[in-house]
């Protein structure tokens, strides 16, 4: 009568001897699952050094059911590495709210996680320590790509943290203090009103409305390109915005008109009267008599305008203006400025710009000649 097989009995674990001649390594894990390991082994030896090296993670506290799993079923495929883990936390990624990314959002990650992150693409998610994610972060601030550098930081961190959720790492190695927040120390200056007025005088006729309404109404690119003749009312001698949806451009996908940037972006602006004449005139000249007729259509009069489109014209305009380094949303700027300087209060600048904090509507404030007025009001008491 053959023996039975027994497992023998160690200071850590269990190991069998199989009919074959072959030695099988298990173990409960501190979750209370026994975990057998993938292969069987030739000899003892052998089955006890897989043992070890399980005792020492439990011990070292680097062990988590994802990597006892994985570990335990290796045999029986590869793990998963980042960019597969990150394409499906992309993929899957809901907000508070239940709600899944943006197109433009999922497509601007899935760049980061093709450019400045592929260098994480083909490891294994348990391969990516604290040192290599140091690196890697130092070797892009040295190439002076500083805001980049901090988006892919800020994603890569947030794609592990959610590893860390799902119990395939024990720690999140992102730990560089103030990685997500390096930037190039540039500060977005807003037009002068001389400035502003130079840019009217380039621009094309029919895009001097839109330059109105990001100066004066503080629009992004998105809501304005999405704007339709139902959206502008006009009481008495001045026209309400009403801003409700923004489009995006997506590659691959095309134009993709969704909600605002956040909650807050759906608002109520109020024009001051004296840019009246011009929308009366761009609705007049440039605007289909429908009620979703957009009011900057591309060329075709029908679709949106693209940015590589306009950008054409606001890069002439803004050059002949003597401000080639100033961009777009910079007009955003000079708004919230003219604001302020009207009394407007950080409240009144939140809700107008469409931010969700006060902290948000602070960055967009400029003195522009704010700090020569509080000098004549304190020569004034003195």
């Amino acid at each position: 009568m053959p023996a039975k097989n027994r497992k023998r009995r160690e200071s850590f674990g269990a190991i069998r001897k199989l009919p074959s001649g072959r030695y099988q390594a298990s173990y409960v894990g501190p979750d209370g699952e026994r975990y057998t390991a993938p292969s069987t082994f030739t000899a003892i030896e052998d089955a006890r050094a897989w043992l070890a090296r399980r005792r020492i993670e439990i011990a070292d506290d680097q062990w988590t059911q994802h990597t006892a799993q994985a570990s335990a079923g290796a045999g029986k495929g590869r793990a998963t590495t980042f960019a597969e883990y990150a394409e499906q936390w992309v993929a899957t990624r809901t907000n508070r709210h239940g709600d899944h990314l943006r197109p433009r959002t999922a497509a601007e990650y899935r760049r980061l996680i093709a450019g400045p992150l592929k260098d994480f693409g083909p490891l294994r998610l348990t391969a990516i320590g604290p040192e290599a994610v140091r690196a890697w972060y130092s070797g892009l601030i040295a190439a002076g790509t500083k805001t980049q550098a901090a988006r892919a930081y800020e994603l890569l961190k947030a794609v592990l943290a959610t590893a860390v959720d799902d119990g395939r790492l024990k720690v999140n190695p992102c730990q560089i203090r103030g990685g997500a927040s390096a930037t190039t120390g540039k500060k977005v200056e807003p037009p002068t009103a001389a400035e502003l007025q130079a840019i009217m005088d380039k621009i094309p006729e029919r895009f001097r409305a839109a330059v109105i309404l990001a100066a004066w109404a503080g629009v992004r690119y998105g809501e304005l390109t999405e704007l339709r003749r139902r959206d502008l009312e006009k009481t008495g001698d001045v026209y309400v915005v009403n801003v409700s949806r923004a489009v995006t451009q997506v590659t691959g996908q095309g134009f993709i008109v969704g909600t605002t940037k956040s909650e807050a972006g759906v608002r109520t602006i109020v024009l001051p009267p004296h840019v009246s004449p011009t929308i009366d005139a761009h609705i007049r000249d440039h605007v289909n008599p429908f009620a979703e007729s957009l009011l900057f259509p591309a060329a075709d009069g029908h679709t949106h305008l693209a940015q590589s489109a306009f950008y054409r014209h606001w890069d002439a305009a803004r050059t002949a203006a003597g401000r080639p380094d100033m961009p777009w949303h910079a007009l955003r700027h000079y708004g919230a400025t003219r604001a302020a300087l009207a009394g407007a209060t950080l409240k009144e600048l939140q809700t107008r710009l469409g931010h969700s904090t006060v902290a948000a509507a602070m960055r967009y404030q400029h003195t522009a000649g704010r700090d020569e007025e509080l000098a004549r009001r304190m020569s004034d008491l003195a």
